[in-house]
Parts: structure tokens; sequence; C-alpha cells
């Protein structure tokens, strides 16, 4: 019977089938220690271990996708934000670290003591949603998104990371909302249908309704902002990420629509990614 292999051997092969600029010796250390359950560190103290033909076989298939360009985070299932560890499937998108910009501004707008009401609208996994819970337990948290598929992907999220403090509606935007909030957040579709961004890396992989709206990727922005003023307690914040050409367009939307103290934030690349606006007071 042929010797099953060590885990330095299926590092080395996972390091050449990953090859490339895209972290493959990262990317294929991460793969084995998942398909193991261990560390990454016990795989580099553990060279000479021997390996399940089993665990081998699924190893090599996980490589494969991998290859193909499949996401590792759908891969997984998981993926980290906000230092929380979030089920992920292609039925929601990636969580991307920009995105925690969107949590950050929102918390500025809520002080720590807060009781104040939040709505996330389109929440995908729950991500922005929860992470709020996390950091402002006194809050009475909403999220809302039109897939039921994305919904159920949350309210696992929820129940594992913040038990009982998210109330999941199933609704286009502010539809399935009723009442005021200070605090109305979101991550819309904002990529142009055309974008050829759509069809590289790991865009190609995640649900199209998530990331474009159609010809015209402020469709789902003007339309939050439309709703969102007569949502907003007097002196609520309105705040959405959106792709970083698009920060001028959104400034000027937020003063037609009659939000006042309106500006933009950079993510850590320097791009414009975060639009925020108030309802003004009363």
């Amino acid at each position: 019977m042929a010797e099953t292999p060590s885990v330095g051997e299926l590092r080395a092969q996972g390091r050449r089938t990953l090859a490339g600029p895209a972290g493959g010796s990262f990317e294929a250390d991460l793969l084995l220690s998942y398909v193991l359950n261990e560390s990454r560190a016990w795989l580099y103290a553990n060279d000479n271990s021997r390996v399940s033909t089993t665990d081998r076989d699924r190893y090599q298939g996980m490589l494969e996708r991998r290859a193909r360009g499949e996401p590792v985070a759908y891969l997984l299932g998981v993926r980290e934000f906000w230092s929380l560890p979030f089920v992920v499937t292609p039925d929601v998108l990636i969580p991307r670290p920009e995105t925690e910009l969107l949590v950050a501004v929102a918390l500025e707008c809520l002080p720590k003591s807060s009781a104040g009401r939040i709505a996330d609208l389109g929440t995908g996994s729950g991500i922005v949603a929860i992470a709020l819970a996390t950091e402002r337990p006194a809050c009475e948290v909403h999220a809302t998104d039109i897939s039921q598929a994305a919904l159920e992907i949350a309210r696992l999220n929820a129940h594992e990371l913040a038990p009982g403090r998210i109330a999941l509606h199933q609704g286009d935007w502010l539809a399935a909302l009723d009442g005021l909030f200070d605090v109305i957040v979101s991550n819309p579709p904002y990529i142009d249908r055309q974008d050829p961004h759509l069809e590289r890396d790991d865009c190609r992989f995640e649900p199209r309704e998530a990331l474009t709206p159609g010809p015209d990727g402020m469709a789902a922005i003007k339309h939050i902002a439309v709703g969102a003023v007569d949502s907003l307690r007097a002196g609520g914040c309105l705040a959405f990420e959106h792709g970083f050409e698009q920060g001028g367009a959104s400034r000027r939307l937020l003063e037609k629509e009659g939000y006042v103290r309106i500006e933009t934030r950079k993510d850590l690349e320097g791009h414009e990614r975060v639009t925020l606006g108030f309802r003004p007071d009363d």
C-alpha cells in the first residue's frame, strides 16, 4: 500500500498549484489548515505528519477550485469582518475591508450610550448590522434584504454573533420598515453593469444583483437617498458605501434631496468610499 502524503508534501503541492502573484503559498496553507482542522502554525511544525487519503483528496479538490478562481471565502465558508467570523456563501457578497469604514462612520453618529434605532439596507450576510449591534448594545437594529437566501445567511450570523439583537426583514430597501431611524446605513450595489471589473477576480462568483443595479451604478443609491430622508428622525444620519469615482455624484444627490452636513470619507487606499448626510433638525 502506498504511503500517505505528508503535510510538507501537500504544502509543496499547494504552492505549485496556486503559484502566482496572489499569495499562493498563504492560500494553500490556509486551505490545508482548514481541511485538517489545525492552525497554520501546526502545519509549519509538523511537516512530516501523515495525512489521510480522504483529507488529501479533499485538499486537492479545494486547490483545483481555487486555481479556477473560486474565492477562498466561499471555499472556507467564512470571512472575518470587524474582528468577527461571518459565514459566507455564494448567496452573499464577500465582506471587504473597506466596508469597515461604513461601520466606523455610523458609530460616530451614535454615542456609546445611544438607544437609537438603526437600519441596514441590503444587509447581505449581515456584517454591518451585526458589527453595529455589537458596538452599540442598547440600540435597536433592523436589517433588510430582498433576497431570502441572503437573509438566511444573515440570520445564521446574527444567531451566532449577536443573538436576539437583529430584526431581519425581507423587502426592497426601506419598504419593509416602519417608523423613524437615527441612523440608516447601506452598502448597496453600485457598479455599472458594463464595468469590466464584474468579470474579474471574486466578482465573477458573487451574486450579480448585489454588485450592480444595472446600467446606472447610482440607481440604488438614488433610491435610498430619496426614501431615507423621510425615514430619519430630525438630525438623523444616512451613510452609504459607493465606488471611488461616485463621491461627487453622491454629495450632489444628498444636497438635492435636502440633506445637510454632507461629507465623503476616504478608505485606507485614499479612495472616496463612504458619503454621509443628515436630515435637518426640525
